[in-house]
């Protein structure tokens, strides 16, 4: 045999026993701490072994509210550093798309000089719809929105996949669909709720100051008020969009001092989880110190109560923050709030330095808290979400209907492999045997890359698998039935051997290209299952292409050298 062929044939050897040692964990279910050098598997997909699927929404009129009210803080903030008083007015949201806010200028002959230093700061983000007196009126401008859908988008799923990755779920699928909408695929998730709370918390921590001038009896009557015209916490219902809805109530009623919103404190049953008691407190509305300001979060135990709690640790900048809001209001109340949910709300007995602050979950049991305690922590280091995110449609997919599935495509595919291969074997006699060892070597590469390349395979990925041998078939039929014509022509057999190869290649890789490129399209633009069939049929037109062509090559050469060119099986 020529040096080329044996090079050749050691090529083959090392990529038939890699992928034999890749595929074997899968093959034969090793557990991940055993001694085996390699501990990757298979990833099934959702439809394969089960787990949750979700399209959650963002409601961008939400969002563009919550942004001009921000930004009316800011100019307010902005005229107070340039000399001029003002205070934010009413919104205008005859345009839920383009709410409009008012700036009241407590001078109006500022007016002019408001506006030229608002197009001097915000030019390309705020654009002046109105003034009118001492009325000024603003909202986003284009640009600005076109910003915030995309940064929304991008920005949930970085922190979606943040948290899902220390939630332990292996291949998630999170993509965005649209402007508005991102889909979530969870294989393998078994507790659906606690996965839906990580995901959907938006995780907005701040560190308010609490108004202890206005007494509990009044706030209380606030809430009674609210209360009776329909405002009450529904089981099932955000708790944030109640307390959106108690805020906007309370506004309208001129009933909150400026610059001071309502938070609560839940307390929940030990027994039932469900919400017993809720007590208000009214907290400044802007703080300066925010869970941007986070270095870590971790879990730690209270050794005196035997309880746990999260530990928060402060950024260079955030500690100094902290220091200094401590030490400015020492005898105070500073609330903890997360998501509008006051955590606790201890009083400053001093500066506090360091960098250091807790968030206590009170008790209800130690395992219970201790898992309520590593998600807050979880969600704290993963990050805050940029907007709420609402749930439009769950599915869950059962692990036994996986497991159905996975059954049902071995099946069948044991009864195709066994179909073909007899065919190839009566068809084309010795040579259908090199063909069912390139079709088998085929089957070993592609699954291997998938271990490799820690691709997911799912029920249309399995369908790709199953396209791959059909078009690994047909090159090998394309190759013999080439070979097949020199035969008839007379021509000997080692020579017909060698035409048949080489004028079977074009077409095979022509055809195989446009496979290829129809492959690629399907991975750039589809989703979900869509990309599964794309990765495993992508993979499997190289894999055809070498074990078909190369590979049957090598060993048609081998058995043409055996018997001197005077006999050929096909």
């Amino acid at each position: 045999m020529k040096r080329s062929w044996w090079y050749r044939f050691i090529f083959l050897i090392l990529v038939t026993v890699i992928s034999a040692v890749v595929i074997l964990p899968t093959a034969m279910n090793f557990q991940e701490e055993g001694n085996y050098p390699v501990k990757s598997k298979i990833n099934l997909g959702l439809d394969l072994q089960g787990g949750l699927y979700m399209i959650l929404g963002i409601d961008f009129k939400k969002v563009y509210k919550e942004e001009v009210k921000g930004y009316g803080r800011k100019l307010e903030s902005l005229l107070v550093d340039n000399g001029m008083s003002s205070t934010t007015g009413e919104m205008d949201l005859s345009d839920e798309m383009d709410p409009k806010i008012n700036i009241v200028l407590t001078n109006p002959s500022d007016m002019d000089n408001a506006k030229a230093k608002i197009h001097e700061f915000y030019q390309g983000y705020i654009r002046i719809t109105g003034d009118s007196g001492a009325n000024l009126q603003v909202a986003l401008t284009k640009v600005l929105k076109t910003q915030i859908e995309e940064q929304s988008v991008s920005k949930s799923i970085e922190v979606i996949r943040n948290r899902i990755d220390e939630f332990g779920v292996t291949e998630p699928e999170i993509i965005s669909q649209g402007n508005d909408r991102i889909i979530i695929q969870l294989p393998g998730v078994k507790d659906i709720e606690r996965a839906k709370d990580l995901i959907g918390k938006t995780a907005k921590l701040t560190f308010n100051l609490v108004n202890n001038e206005v007494s509990p009896v009044t706030i209380q009557g606030w809430i009674n008020k609210a209360e009776a015209t329909g405002i009450v916490f529904k089981k099932g219902e955000r708790f944030s969009t109640y307390l959106n809805g108690m805020n906007d109530y309370l506004r309208a009623q001129k009933l909150l001092p400026k610059g001071w919103v309502l938070a609560f404190e839940k307390k929940v049953s030990k027994l039932t989880n469900e919400l017993e008691s809720k007590i208000p407190y009214l907290v400044e509305e802007n703080t300066t110190l925010t869970g941007d300001a986070l270095q870590d979060a971790r879990v730690q135990i209270d050794q005196q109560k035997n309880e746990p709690y999260v530990s928060l640790e402060f950024k260079s900048a955030g500690a100094k923050l902290f220091e200094e809001i401590t030490g400015a209001n020492i005898g105070r109340q500073l609330a903890i709030i997360l998501d509008g949910n006051v955590y606790s709300a201890p009083n400053i007995q001093s500066r506090i330095g360091g960098g250091r602050a807790q968030i206590t979950l009170g008790s209800g049991g130690f395992n219970r808290v201790m898992k309520e305690s590593r998600d807050l922590a979880l969600v704290l280091r993963a990050g805050a979400l940029p907007v709420q995110l609402d749930f439009l449609e769950q599915r869950t997919v059962g692990p036994s209907l996986g497991q159905d599935s996975i059954e049902k495509a071995r099946f069948a595919s044991f009864i195709a492999c066994v179909v073909v291969f007899a065919f190839i074997l009566f068809y084309y006699k010795v040579s259908g045997m090199v063909a069912i060892f390139t079709l088998t070597l085929n089957v070993l590469i592609v699954l291997a890359c998938l271990v490799g390349l820690e691709a997911t395979l799912t029920l249309p990925g399995i369908a790709g698998i199953a396209l791959t041998i059909g078009m690994a078939v047909d090159a090998n039929i394309i190759i013999y039935e080439r070979i097949r014509e020199e035969v008839r022509k007379g021509v000997g057999f080692y020579k017909a051997v060698e035409s048949g190869f080489e004028s079977a290649f074009w077409t095979i890789v022509d055809a195989n290209i446009t496979t290829a490129l129809a492959g690629f399209c399907l991975l750039n633009f589809g989703t979900g299952p869509i990309r599964g069939f794309a990765v495993t049929l992508i993979i499997g037109i190289f894999a055809t292409v070498y074990t078909s062509y190369f590979v049957g090559k090598l060993i048609f050469e081998f058995y043409m050298d055996k018997v001197e060119g005077k006999d050929l099986s096909i």
